[in-house]
């Protein structure tokens, strides 16, 4: 029976040589996995550019389902989230981040509708009967006049120009000659320090509350990228160079999350770190490679993947993929494993379900150079919310330590020098 053209072909495949389909096979297989390749670096270099970029336009995540009332009366109702049945005063900010309202603790959670009902109890900005969705914060003060402090807005001198401060003058109290500097953390502005004025002006403490490069109000950066504490710390050196020049004589440094990375990278390696008495950290970044990872995991990055992020920012041929203009030293920010070197006497706040900054590396640090770290650990707080949860065993927390810590010490005057000598990552700015 004579063959079909269509069956001539057929036979004429099936004689192939058993090699030459094992080469095709391997070749769709490079295929496939050249494709996986692609999209898993991809993948990482997304991770990657995320946490080094700052973001100007906050999600606005939180559903706003009816405001009753007004003036001393005016109740929020919110759909029910693990931030919003957490109780303690917080802040909700709308329409673009142009409205703002201060809302007070938790008056009625009903699991059940997905509820929640909070008082408002001050409008800083913006109708909020107009608006429908919002993002939830911790940032409770839009300014040093909520907290009825007298302040300026001043300038101080860096290298990429004049940043912007809040300048907020101490009273004649035990500790006239140290200045409190309070640095942010990322995507945050100087507002999430202003809870730190609280125990500092207890202490009579004069404060400086800075923007950083990137921030979106002091001097951006050629790359625009964060340095996650490795580029920013020159800003605070700047900061107490001007409190030095103002009549300060020391300084105490209140981080907050990458705002604490950024406070150990200035005692480390500021040319001024003599000058700075103590940290105060609350949520800190004390390792990044254990941030980075954490993220990874709650992103549902594969483990490998983010390694790999982690690799594009820390070396040298990854910056054309993360736009950084220098590669990131993780290894001079690992605070865990460099413990015994830090010898600034520095005081933790962190809660221990911290969904965001992991609590475990700050108990490691605390646990291996207790002589210089002291831990207050919180519950329920989440990231950067302690004071919201615990404001009156927050405020004295930090208001002792700090009294004890700023105590006079016997013998011959002047600050006692705080660096960490040649460490791994102690170097003056160049």
């Amino acid at each position: 029976m004579p063959r079909t053209p269509g069956s001539a072909r057929l036979s004429r495949n099936e004689q192939l040589p058993r090699s030459v389909w094992a080469l095709l096979g391997a070749g769709a297989g490079l295929a496939a996995a050249s494709a996986v390749a692609a999209s898993s670096s991809a993948l990482a270099a997304h991770f990657a550019r995320k946490i080094v970029t700052p973001e100007r336009v906050k999600a606005e995540d939180q559903e706003i389902l009816a405001v009753q009332g007004s003036g001393t009366e005016r109740r929020v109702i919110l759909k029910s989230s693990p931030d919003t049945i957490v109780d303690g005063e917080y802040s909700l900010f709308f329409a673009g981040g142009t409205g703002h309202v201060r809302l007070g603790p938790l008056e009625d959670y009903t699991p059940g509708d997905g509820t929640v009902t909070r008082r408002v109890l001050a409008e800083y900005s913006g109708d909020l009967s107009q608006a429908v969705r919002g993002k939830w914060s911790g940032v409770v003060f839009s300014s040093p006049a909520d907290l009825g402090c007298a302040y300026e807005e001043i300038e101080f001198p860096t290298e990429l120009g004049p940043a912007p401060a809040w300048f907020v003058p101490g009273d004649a109290g035990e500790h006239p000659s140290t200045w409190a500097i309070m640095v942010h953390g990322r995507g945050a502005t100087r507002s999430e320090t202003l809870r730190s004025l609280i125990p500092a002006r207890r202490l009579g403490l004069t404060s400086l509350i800075i923007s950083y490069r990137n921030d979106g109000d002091a001097p951006a950066t050629a790359d625009g990228r964060y340095g996650l504490g490795m580029t920013e710390w020159q800003d605070v050196e700047d900061a107490i160079a001007y409190a030095l020049a103002h009549g300060a004589q020391d300084v105490v440094l209140f981080g907050w999350s990458m705002g604490g990375a950024i406070s150990l990278a200035a005692a480390d390696r500021s040319s001024l770190r003599q000058y700075i008495r103590a940290l105060v950290l609350d949520a800190p970044v004390v390792d990044w490679v254990d941030v980075l990872a954490h993220q990874a995991q709650v992103n549902r990055i594969p483990k490998g993947i983010g390694r790999f992020g982690q690799f594009l920012l820390a070396h040298r041929w990854g910056r054309r993929i993360t736009g950084l203009a220098a590669p990131l030293d993780f290894r001079a920010m690992d605070w865990v494993t460099r413990a015994v070197e830090l010898r600034t006497p520095t005081l933790i706040l962190h809660s221990a379900d911290d969904d965001f900054v992991p609590f475990g590396p700050s108990a490691l640090l605390a646990g291996r150079n207790p002589e210089m770290v002291t831990l207050e650990t919180f519950r329920k707080a989440r990231h950067t919310k302690e004071w919201n949860v615990d404001p009156e065993r927050w405020e004295v927390a930090i208001a002792s330590w700090l009294a004890q810590t700023l105590a006079p010490r016997p013998g011959p005057g002047g600050p006692m020098p705080s660096s960490v000598g040649t460490s791994a990552g102690a170097q003056g700015r160049d």
